[in-house]
């Protein structure tokens, strides 16, 4: 009888294989090759599954992507069912940042993958930029909520500090991982601008 192939599960080993290698050695040294050995399975397998080195990476960002997600619903979760909008906020600030290993090799994927679109066209064909796009829009959502109920600064535009959060979370992230500063201290810089953009207890 035929053995049964689960082949998420296959996929899932694959992408895994090639987080460990570029957690080790950094995203640039990730070859098929490499991948296979790390993952304990063939070249062949690995090339049936995805076509391209850009494809695979492209899949072990949306995998990256998803887990984050989930821890950041677990956050949610420990919250008031409808979280305020600054916990919201924070809570995913707070699993957006390198704090452990998972989310240290999510942050330094995806800016490795950033860096390396810029010159490889077959990487830069790949919609990566649609998961920060989603979570911006998210944002800005949950922001613009937040001024139409009075728990803003006045005069604060949603959309503009949607994508500034975002750029500042990316760049503390960065800075985290090059031993800038500490978790902690990245942190503490988020919730000072935070303070800037809630008004004291909620509404005024």
């Amino acid at each position: 009888m035929p053995k049964h192939v689960d082949h998420a599960e296959r996929r899932a080993q694959i992408t895994e294989g090639l987080l460990r290698v570029a957690g080790r050695e950094g995203l640039h040294a990730v070859t098929m090759r490499s991948v296979a050995a790390e993952a304990g399975v063939s070249l062949r397998l690995v090339q049936y599954y995805f076509r391209s080195k850009a494809e695979l990476m492209h899949a072990t960002l949306e995998r990256l992507e998803r887990q984050s997600h989930e821890r950041w619903a677990t956050r949610l979760a420990r919250l008031p069912s409808p979280p305020p909008a600054r916990e919201f906020i924070e809570a995913f600030l707070a699993e957006a940042l390198p704090t452990d290993e998972r989310s240290r090799t999510f942050h330094l994927v995806w800016t490795s993958y950033a860096v390396l679109a810029m010159t490889d066209p077959e990487l830069a064909e790949q919609p990566f930029v649609e998961g920060p796009n989603r979570l911006e829009h998210e944002l800005t959502e949950v922001l613009g909520r937040a001024r139409a109920a009075g728990e803003l600064a006045p005069g604060l535009d949603a959309t503009t500090e949607a994508a500034r959060l975002l750029a500042l979370n990316h760049g503390l992230g960065t800075s985290v991982l090059v031993g800038q500063r500490t978790a902690a201290e990245a942190t503490a810089v988020l919730r000072y601008h935070l303070d800037l953009l809630f008004r004291p207890n909620g509404r005024t």
